[in-house]
């Protein structure tokens, strides 16, 4: 399960699994206050757990503090002299009220941000730019073509837009790399809504963030005792979703007892078994989670055991 994969139709391999790095945000702005600041001797721990437990790519985006999420993670990366060739870095564009001008100007903030750690993949971050989507496809195309990004992805993209965006640049020369959209084994959505048959179709790259659905899948808000968690995910992990999911809880539990994994991990392994073109970006604010999710690489759970999680997750997530 540990092998490379292709980042949709690019000559970019990566691991099935990266570091999300929303957490490294270091509370700044609104995006940014959702999870606790962290010392860069904590996010140089992390980062290192996770390069060493063999991820090799980062995901960061420009709305992560305002930057502050890609500057840590290139100081936490210098610190660890890890060579700019070998680390792939995705990072993201916020549309919201602009155009696509900014899409191409603001790639120069990102690249200053990262601090000599090249943009492997460009991603626009949702699909409310103020510009049309010819705008921003010749935006990527733009950069693409100056070869200042290596790989041009979106997020959050319906299958139609996505689609559309995939032909625009098909059309000029280019694949569209990746659509990255929340998937897990309890948010199935793009199962149905057409964005994963889509995407196998076009050689697109699923990267599936909120991989354990904000710690749901981990187990751990259903440990007798448990506290719900802090700011808006306490509004998310409500006691009724924690008790629907509790034979889930089970399940993966029992099925990674078998392994000598946890529910996380078995959860993610879940994820990475969907697909050859599903790649997943666990989050991590210590070093031995960053270590634990690059484990779920390095295991396979049984078509069975795959099958059982599935009807599973299916059947709770039909009842009331």
């Amino acid at each position: 399960m540990n092998e490379s994969r292709r980042l949709g139709q690019t000559t970019v391999t990566i691991s099935p699994l990266g570091l999300g790095t929303w957490q490294f945000s270091q509370g700044h702005g609104l995006v940014g206050s959702f999870w606790p600041r962290l010392e860069d001797s904590l996010i140089t721990e992390i980062v290192k757990a996770a390069w060493e437990g063999g991820m090799n790519w980062f995901d960061t985006a420009e709305i992560y503090g305002g930057g502050a999420s890609e500057r840590a993670l290139a100081r936490a990366l210098h610190r660890l002299a890890i060579d700019p060739a070998q680390v792939r870095i995705a990072t993201k564009w916020w549309p919201l009220g602009r155009t696509a001008r900014s899409l191409v100007a603001r790639l120069e903030e990102r690249q200053q941000a990262l601090d000599g750690y090249p943009v492997t993949l460009y991603q626009i971050h949702q699909p409310w730019s103020l510009s049309s989507r010819k705008a921003l496809a010749d935006g990527l195309i733009r950069l693409l073509k100056a070869q200042k990004i290596a790989a041009a992805g979106v997020s959050n993209f319906s299958a139609a837009a996505m689609t559309e965006m995939a032909h625009r640049l098909n059309d000029a020369g280019y694949p569209l790399a990746a659509n990255q959209v929340r998937y897990n084994l309890w948010d199935r959505a793009i199962e149905r809504n057409g964005i994963l048959s889509a995407a196998e179709e076009l050689g697109i790259t699923i990267i599936a963030y909120s991989p354990l659905h904000q710690g749901l899948l981990s187990g751990k808000f259903h440990q007798p005792g448990a506290m719900r968690p802090e700011g808006l995910r306490r509004w998310q992990m409500t006691s009724a979703l924690v008790e629907k999911t509790r034979p889930l809880i089970h399940l993966l539990t029992e099925i990674g007892a078998r392994y000598q994994k946890s529910p996380s991990q078995v959860a993610l392994n879940w994820i990475l078994g969907a697909s050859s073109q599903v790649v997943a970006i666990p989050g991590a604010t210590r070093p031995d989670q960053a270590a634990k999710a690059a484990e779920a690489m390095h295991f396979r759970l049984a078509p069975d055991e795959r099958e059982a999680l599935s009807t599973l997750s299916r059947q709770l997530s039909r009842t009331g």
